[in-house]
């Protein structure tokens, strides 16, 4: 089968103008499914095609839904780590390199959902990739977003570990509290559709907000730190993992294509990013203040264990489900990548046929299995997150976005202010992503081999 007939023409003069930059409001309220016979043209060309008959519905999510699954998905393992990043920069510098990087991912999630609604085939990096640059972009993409969610799949796991320690005082052996999560996120992940999650995405909100202020009073009433200084003397090793990991959670970006994909009507994909982006940089700046300015320059991470052991424990405790929802919703999205490549265009994409069940449960098997090996072999949070942030998320939050907007707008790059002053902007967003991978790479590359703390599969104590 032909490319040209699975993907449709190059959009023309007219359809560049559908989603140029212009207020997000007035352009989203005329993309009525009614009103718009391109829009409808366009609900027709996507991976799951016409569902009215189908026996497994994926174009379900209201934006609210989509909201929910992208504020799980983003909002979790990375506010554990913020305030001990505040304490390698100083709460002045930590406090605008939180704001910039939020607004700036803010802006290159929208281009996500621009390129999303301009190639409506797209449901994931690597159709995105195809689109950029063919078969070589597809594959190139596709293993490097598999690889990413698999490396998310791994901190999850990997915190579960650490809170499972801290609440049984290191009742088992480690691999053991591992292999736990590996099973209990692995039957989690086997629902095909996103819609029967997007409640579980709110019970994780819920877990991880509870938690995070059950921390905040547990760290107020200790107080176990004196010393809060608004900038402090760093070197590159330590200041760029702090950075590391303020991007880091910001860094849901990979998974917006498949989120957008699952909406019942796309056109409310900004308004599932704007409830995204609310919350987590309102919830950032809250947490990771309030807890460096009482735990104080020790501030541990997770930032969970910088409380008091009976607070750090219940605080763990209500955190268990946000750990495991969190990671099942990436465990989600990698899985359905593979599934959809597999079966796109078949019988077995909306069919609860034993090889469509069979093939789902092998795919997410394999993917689980492939994250605790890495969870295992890696055990350092911090250096982990820095790891993932430099191979993956500098490109899916920053770099790839600005990519996306310039093949957008080939040739009218410098056709008005407006555009050049947009051109500025994802020039800078290009230079970001560059940055924090070339130093990233360099940074927790040198810090994981220079730690001799930690080993690879041991029954040690996580915490």
């Amino acid at each position: 089968m032909r490319s040209s007939e699975i993907y449709p023409a190059p959009p023309t003069v007219a359809d560049h103008e559908l989603w140029e930059e212009k207020d997000v409001s007035t352009e989203q309220s005329s993309l009525d499914v009614g009103e718009n016979k391109d829009f409808a043209l366009h609900q027709t060309q996507d991976a799951f095609g016409n569902e009215e008959f189908a026996e497994v519905k994926y174009k379900v999510l209201k934006w609210w839904q989509c909201g929910l699954l992208m504020v799980a998905e983003t909002v979790s393992l990375g506010v554990l780590s913020l305030p001990a990043a505040v304490a390698g920069l100083g709460l002045v510098p930590s406090v605008i390199i939180l704001v910039c990087l939020g607004a700036l991912a803010t802006y290159t999630g929208y281009v996500i959902g621009q390129f999303k609604w301009r190639y409506p085939q797209v449901c994931s990096m690597a159709d995105a990739g195809e689109v950029l640059a063919g078969r070589f972009g597809r594959e190139l993409l596709g293993f490097a977003q598999i690889i990413f969610l698999v490396f998310i799949m791994a901190s999850h796991l990997l915190t579960f570990t650490i809170a499972m320690n801290d609440l049984t005082n290191h009742g088992t052996c480690s691999i053991v509290f591992g292999v736990v999560g590996l099973v209990v996120s692995f039957v989690c992940t086997l629902p095909r559709t996103l819609e029967k999650m997007s409640w579980l995405s709110l019970v994780s909100f819920i877990s991880i907000l509870s938690s995070v202020i059950i921390t905040m009073i547990g760290v107020g009433i200790l107080h176990p730190g004196k010393i809060v200084e608004a900038t402090v003397k760093t070197d590159l090793i330590h200041g760029f993992t702090a950075v590391a990991n303020i991007v880091f959670a910001f860094s849901g970006h990979a998974a917006f294509f498949s989120l957008a994909a699952e909406l019942k009507n796309p056109a409310d994909y900004p308004k599932a990013l704007m409830l995204l982006q609310s919350v987590d940089i309102t919830l950032y700046l809250v947490a990771a203040i309030v807890i460096y300015c009482y735990g104080g320059s020790t501030v541990t991470s997770p930032a969970l264990g910088s409380a008091s052991t009976v607070v750090s424990k219940v605080a763990y405790g209500i955190a268990l489900p946000t750990i495991i929802i969190a990671g099942v919703i990436n465990g989600h999205v990698s899985a359905k990548s593979v599934y959809v490549r597999i079966f796109r265009g078949t019988d077995h994409m909306h069919k609860r046929t034993w090889v469509a069940v069979g093939s789902w449960a092998a795919i997410v098997l394999a993917l689980w299995v492939l994250a605790w090996i890495i969870a295992e072999a890696i055990p350092v949070f911090n250096k982990l997150l820095s790891l993932v942030t430099a191979l993956f998320a500098s490109w899916f939050t920053f770099g790839l976005s600005a990519i996306f907007w310039f093949y957008m707008n080939q040739g009218r790059w410098f056709a008005s202010p407006k555009k050049v002053a947009l051109s500025a902007v994802n020039l800078l967003a290009l230079g970001v992503g560059c940055c924090l991978c070339g130093l990233g790479l360099y940074v927790s590359g040198k810090a994981i081999h220079d730690d001799p703390h930690h080993a690879s599969f041991t029954c040690m104590s996580t915490v």
